[in-house]
């Protein structure tokens, strides 16, 4: 979803309870029981107990989450300083590595908001050395999960900052690593999936994606139009990604993708991330977190296990923990075919122990260990090894 940095101020601190306990860190960094029976309360603030092979499944994966800002709160007071002890606690004991952090910018300051984006999030990341690190290459992502830090993955949901096709490089070197062709609109590039019509990938969107091929960023067709996402994965040489979005073959909603979509994505390589957003998770009440394991066993199902990750589309404690002016303003944002509900977060996926949450759901649905490391971030791993340079 997109967020903008024209929101009033928010706390620093976390919207919910986080972790303080050192116990859960020590158990985290230690490993799990090599057992599958019993139920364990591995964060001291939590009441929540997990299964023995969930807490070692995740501790074996790298989880990348690829979207997934670092706040949902874009004002310079978040970003500004140091994180706050319970700040750091809450992300070292998430169990996800890679943070795909990614916001949407566009219009006639589409350069000067990204530049804002990008140095501004990669300061704070600079600052919190103790906890983030950037990626540069995929190794970077393998590296932080050795020394248990938080990878910070830079992109972008639009791509209207490239006005020319050499701007694609200069923004590789100034650290971008993903780009979302178009968002929900038009642009330069393409069409994006609440347009009326889609006349797909423009000239000017072939040479970006040439431009993002030759340097190694991965293209992102998340929020494209049909013919748009059919049009990059063809243009594209080399494998591309649908970073957060659901399976329309379940039910029909424009942000959603197309069976065909989903098939030649994966014929080429790529991988779809699935996201937790309420709305495109179900259009009826009630939306659980078995549902968005639905979206990720309908790709697999249409592919294979190699071709479905997670992409959360949300930071570690949700959306419906924001305040309610914020809220407003960022439902207000999208057009009516979107589809708010009264809450967007779904339950068990709404805080920052969700990818624990989600791989119980895997392992309930029959999923074995080594397929739900590959649904966590390996099949991701896989793709970003192969696509950036």
């Amino acid at each position: 979803m997109r967020t903008r940095d024209h929101r009033p101020a928010r706390p620093a601190v976390s919207r919910r309870s986080v972790l303080k306990s050192a116990a859960a860190v020590t158990l985290l960094s230690t490993g799990f029981p090599m057992i599958n029976t019993g139920r364990y309360q591995a964060f001291a603030d939590s009441p929540k107990k997990y299964s023995a092979k969930t807490l070692r499944a995740v501790e074996r994966a790298l989880v990348i989450d690829m979207l997934a800002p670092l706040k949902l709160d874009f004002t310079p007071e978040a970003y500004a300083g140091r994180m706050t002890d319970a700040e750091a606690e809450m992300f070292r004991s998430c169990g996800i590595t890679g943070f795909h952090n990614s916001v949407g910018t566009g219009g006639p300051n589409a350069v000067e908001e990204t530049l804002q984006f990008m140095t501004a999030w990669q300061g704070y990341a600079g600052r919190n050395s103790h906890v983030f690190t950037l990626v540069d290459t995929a190794a970077d992502l393998d590296r932080a999960k050795a020394q248990r830090k938080v990878a910070v993955i830079m992109g972008l949901q639009n791509s209207e900052h490239f006005r020319k096709k050499e701007d694609v490089k200069a923004f590789y070197q100034l650290g971008q690593r993903c780009s979302q062709l178009t968002y929900n609109s038009q642009n330069l590039l393409g069409s994006g999936s609440t347009e009326r019509v889609d006349g797909g990938l423009s000239d000017f969107g072939v040479e970006i994606v040439k431009a993002m091929n030759e340097v190694g960023m991965l293209v992102d067709v998340s929020h494209c139009g049909d013919q748009t996402t059919l049009d990059a994965i063809e243009v594209s040489p080399v494998p591309i990604a649908i970073t957060h979005s659901n399976c329309r073959g379940i039910f029909n909603h424009p942000r959603l993708k197309t069976d065909e979509a989903i098939r030649k994505l994966a014929a080429k390589g790529g991988v779809m991330g699935i996201t937790g957003v309420r709305m495109f998770v179900r259009d009826r009440e009630p939306t659980t977190i078995e549902h968005i394991v639905d979206h990720i066993e309908h790709v697999v199902k249409l592919t294979s296990i190699e071709h479905v990750g997670i992409g959360s589309d949300a930071d570690l404690n949700g959306y419906d923990d924001m305040p309610e002016d914020q809220s407003k303003m960022l439902r207000a944002a999208y057009k009516a075919s979107y589809g708010f509900r009264d809450k967007i977060d779904i339950e068990g996926f709404d805080h920052p122990q969700k990818v624990f949450d989600l791989t119980e759901a895997l392992f309930r649905r029959g999923y074995s260990e080594q397929n739900i490391i590959a649904i966590l971030g390996g099949n991701f791993r896989r793709l970003l090894g192969a696509t950036w340079k």
